[in-house]
């Protein structure tokens, strides 16, 4: 019988490893990969707040955006018109965004914001390869990575290129059929060996700014339902906030304005959790 063929090679095992792309990861301390089963819960939002707020407290930050088809992270940072640079070495420079904080997102590379990045799998790995592999990030306490929804090809290729030490931060909204995209996410997340800091349920309520009442826009108890079906730790609750949607829109995160609100509140709570040395619920 004719010798069967080898399987071609796996381009993210490849990445994964190459010594230079270690090199480069032995000077973060941890990855906090921000997953969602499905667009529209936040994600983006709650990947650039969490990153402002660890800075703010001190920590050395990256934000990676690698949402390949919506790049949003340079928005939500007043950042969207700018060019990366090289350094003398031809490593990308991060673009810094206030003390402590420095952002690379794929909407860097494109030549028009308004461009639709029609990639296939192959050239996705590559591309976020070397957002990892060919940025000059330095030394830092977090890398904040901001994945594309699903658990398809980008989340995969990010998580296992990075390396450790890591952990996701998985992000959903009250209502069932968030709930049930995120279960897979979980199910994601322990079949390539990435350790769960915990849930975020988002959107989690609206406070009336004129009563002070709570409303359950989008139901309520899903991502407390899901903790405890499947002992992953809810780290918080961050309700509807007008001034969230405004600041993403701005490019001015909300946690950044130093205003005493119940979203802010719940936020850095959920942030305090993640701090070295926190125990989380």
């Amino acid at each position: 019988m004719p010798e069967r063929p080898s399987p071609p090679p796996n381009p993210v095992e490849h990445m994964a490893g190459d010594p230079v792309l270690q090199a480069r990861m032995r000077g973060i301390r941890r990855r906090l990969f921000v997953l969602s089963g499905k667009g529209g819960v936040g994600k983006s939002t709650v990947a650039v707040n969490l990153a402002v707020a660890l800075a703010r407290r001190g920590r050395r930050v990256g934000l990676l955006d690698v949402d390949v088809h919506g790049p949003s992270v340079s928005t939500m940072l007043r950042v969207p018109d700018t060019r990366v640079l090289s350094d003398e070495n031809g490593l990308l420079v991060p673009v810094p965004a206030g003390e402590h904080l420095k952002v690379m997102s794929l909407g860097f590379l494109a030549a028009n914001s308004n461009d639709a990045i029609v990639w296939r799998g192959p050239r996705k790995f590559s591309v976020i390869g070397q957002l990892l592999r060919d940025v000059q990030w330095g030394e830092l306490d977090e890398l904040v990575v901001d994945c594309p929804p699903g658990t398809g090809d980008e989340p995969l290729a990010v998580v296992q290129q990075a390396g450790t030490p890591a952990a996701a931060v998985v992000v959903t909204t009250p209502q069932q059929v968030a709930v049930a995209d995120v279960r897979r996410c979980l199910t994601f997340c322990r079949l390539v060996g990435l350790p769960i800091a915990g849930l975020i349920e988002n959107m989690s309520g609206y406070v009336c700014p004129h009563c002070g009442q709570t409303v359950d826009l989008y139901g309520c108890g899903g991502g407390e339902g899901l903790s405890r079906e499947t002992g992953v730790p809810l780290l918080g609750r961050i309700p509807f906030d007008s001034a969230i949607v405004c600041g993403g829109d701005a490019g001015a995160p909300f946690v950044a304005e130093d205003t005493d609100t119940a979203s802010t509140r719940a936020f850095y709570d959920i942030v305090d959790k993640l701090l070295p040395g926190a125990n989380t619920p």
